[in-house]
């Protein structure tokens, strides 16, 4: 891999060449003179125990009640983040943020948020979106030239969420290509991200090696189907934080487990930094 001052330059060429394909928020319009269905307006109801619990306070996070290590996820659905404010929470030890998305894919807040999270001293880490049937090497690629290793602090993340209309079997081998890709380039294992009843369905028994965060918005902490282990659970996708307009993900570590298990191990890359290129060649294709 190039080093961190040439991975900025390639990433901004990159970017540019691949302006067209970031992912962006489209808010549509109305044609004049067609009529659109009146949209029900939810009447507010106050939470009962506001009512009954004087004790209770609504803005009371689960950050502050417990002392697990809590961080958030963020992508350009969060618009511009204030990382001064949200630097000063020292209750959120780490941020993931998503760099990009299939074969062609960028965050268009990536570049942004990863050089505002660092300036304010967050712990940060990156992720892509799996797409199952977009070949991996492009997806390595799309990757790679964002999730530069000497800008993370935490192991590479991959958003698994979907088969893409596979079967569970080609869904399984596509998945375990790009993982063993992702482990070659970064020279450690990356941390999954899937929902519960995803796993359930798709991946019991299958990335028993592999350290999980988990997806469960409840108050009851997830368990899986083949009851292995949690490194970390996303307990809600409406969670509030000064510094980030409307919602944010949360997640925090559960049991013992900490922020050193998904530390980013730079020293692993001394003297075996090799280019996507090189990958290429080496598998040849």
């Amino acid at each position: 891999m190039l080093g961190a001052n040439d991975g900025f330059a390639q990433r901004s060429r990159y970017n540019k060449h691949h302006s067209k394909h970031r992912t962006q928020r489209v808010v549509s319009k109305h044609k004049k003179g067609k009529k659109t269905k009146k949209r029900a307006v939810a009447q507010y109801r106050p939470d009962p125990r506001l009512l009954t619990d004087p004790n209770y306070d609504p803005f009371l996070q689960c950050e502050d009640t417990c002392s697990h290590v809590h961080g958030i996820d963020l992508s350009h659905y969060q618009g511009e983040v204030f990382w001064e404010t949200v630097g000063e929470n020292t209750k959120m030890a780490y941020v993931y943020l998503k760099a990009t998305e299939g074969g062609d894919r960028i965050d268009a807040q990536y570049e942004r948020n990863i050089d505002l999270a660092h300036r304010h001293g967050l712990k940060v880490g990156s992720y892509h979106f799996f797409r199952p049937k977009t070949p991996v090497l492009t997806q390595l690629e799309n990757f790679m030239t964002q999730c530069r290793p000497g800008e993370q602090d935490l192991i590479p993340m991959i958003d698994v969420e979907t088969t893409g209309g596979l079967s569970s079997e080609e869904f399984c081998d596509s998945l375990y290509a790009f993982l063993d890709l992702i482990e070659e380039a970064y020279h450690q294992q990356p941390l999954i991200y899937t929902f519960r009843n995803f796993y359930n369905k798709h991946l019991v028994g299958k990335i028993n090696d592999y350290k999980l965060m988990i997806a469960m918005y409840t108050e009851e902490e997830p368990v899986l189907a083949d009851g292995r282990d949690i490194t970390m659970w996303q307990y809600t996708s409406h969670g509030r934080i000064v510094g980030i307009r409307g919602s944010v993900d949360k997640s925090r570590f559960m049991g013992n487990h900490g922020l050193r298990e998904i530390r980013f191990n730079h020293i692993r890359h001394v003297g075996k930094n090799v280019s996507f290129f090189d990958m290429r060649k080496r598998m040849g294709k």
